[in-house]
């Protein structure tokens, strides 16, 4: 097959996977960085089926198996009185339907991992500590121009430019779209913890996912059981500074003051919590000549629905898979990505949106709501599904 010259900004899962499924298929990959080191503090991630799959098959499974957990099912609870409004069948079940399992796992990890991959693959530069400043499309190759933390400035050029840069994206500028991501009125909280601190009754191989008007908490274990990641969502008309902004507990718990006694038990165990502000774009343009997009920078979704690492995992074998002919055309294979990414892309944002809306309802819609769960039952609310997790790359 004929090689290309792939360049990869950003490194974060998408870009990561990307370099690893990419040079899989014979490409020579730079996967440029603006970090200087990598660590992630305090954050989970859930892989469905749609994702493990894909990791799977690039053999990442059996280190994926030492660090993941595999909740047996989704517990949905009423926020304040705590009782049990319904259950999404996970663990065997989704297995056998999906021939994939559904894990959670702490984003490090799975980095680490990826990053061990990647790292192993000759044909895999990693540069790091490197901003981007410009990206140039050209008819026979297309040009990045980064500076590196010391001030130098340098060109590269390659047959092809894939921004995985993340909601901010420098990339997606070269596309001709320069517009700033959206606040959708969301803050998200977000803390680890060891799980023997947990209450006992939320100590499980399960997760947790408790509904109320004005937010909601989800949590579960991660580290190969030994943590709990918790996130506790707020409506907010004002956003926080940056990606990690730190949050004192005391208002957290003031704002959840209403919960249920083991809720409120459960968001007292954390010391140190983090804050970011939730965002998304419309999904509009995936590719244009030899630059393409994937993840947050071509489609931001917000975490209702627990997609936005499976799309970026998603895009990159999607790509990888296009790329593999024999001297591909990449402007032309570029557009056809697009094409079978963009709606799969924009319905996984708009349902995020609607179980935003549905998660916080009010009294009236909430009690709609969850008689619609009990009547699905734990199976089928899993066959809700289907179009999403059940995700194959197409031929």
């Amino acid at each position: 097959m004929s090689r290309l010259s792939i360049a990869i900004v950003g490194a974060g899962i998408g870009g990561l996977t990307a370099a690893l499924a990419l040079a899989r298929q014979g490409h020579e990959i730079t996967l440029v960085e603006r970090r200087t080191g990598f660590s992630e503090v305090g954050a989970g991630l859930q892989l469905s089926p749609n994702a493990s799959r894909i990791l799977i098959g690039l053999g990442l499974g059996p280190a994926l198996r030492r660090v993941a957990t595999e909740p047996q099912r989704v517990l949905v609870r009423s926020l304040r009185s705590g009782k049990s409004i319904g259950q999404v069948a996970l663990g065997a079940f989704m297995r056998q339907l999906f021939e994939a399992p559904y894990w959670v796992v702490h984003r490090a990890d799975l980095q680490t991992i990826l990053l061990d991959a990647v790292r192993s693959e000759p044909s895999i530069r990693l540069v790091m500590g490197r901003t981007v400043e410009a990206v140039e499309d050209g008819p026979e190759e297309a040009a990045l121009t980064w500076i590196s933390a010391g001030g130098a400035r340098e060109t590269f050029r390659a047959d092809l430019i894939l921004g995985a840069d993340g909601i901010r994206s420098r990339v997606r500028q070269a596309l001709g779209d320069g517009t700033p991501p959206t606040y959708r009125g969301y803050i998200a909280w977000r803390a680890t913890f060891d799980r023997n601190s947990a209450p006992a009754e939320l100590a499980g191989d399960e997760t947790g996912l408790w509904l109320g008007p004005h937010g909601h908490v989800v949590h579960y274990p991660i580290a190969g059981g030994r943590l709990i990641n918790l996130v506790a969502i707020e409506k907010s008309p004002t956003p926080v500074e940056g990606w990690a902004a730190p949050g004192h507990r005391d208002e957290l718990l003031a704002r959840y003051g209403s919960a249920a006694p083991a809720l409120r038990r459960l968001l007292a165990q954390p010391q140190e919590w983090l804050r970011w502000s939730l965002f998304d774009h419309p999904a509009e343009r995936f590719a244009k000549g030899r630059i393409a997009l994937l993840g947050d920078a071509a489609h931001p979704v917000l975490p209702f629905l627990a997609q936005g690492a499976a799309l970026a995992i998603e895009d990159a074998a999607t790509l990888a898979c296009l790329l593999r002919e024999n001297k591909p055309d990449v402007p032309q294979t570029l557009l056809t990505y697009e094409k079978q990414r963009l709606d799969r892309a924009r319905r996984v944002q708009d349902e995020a949106r609607k179980n935003g809306r549905i998660y916080h309802a009010g009294s009236l819609i909430a009690f709609g709501r969850d008689r619609v769960m009990r009547h699905l039952g734990p199976e089928g609310m899993t066959k809700r599904y289907e179009w999403l997790y059940g995700f194959r790359i197409p031929e």
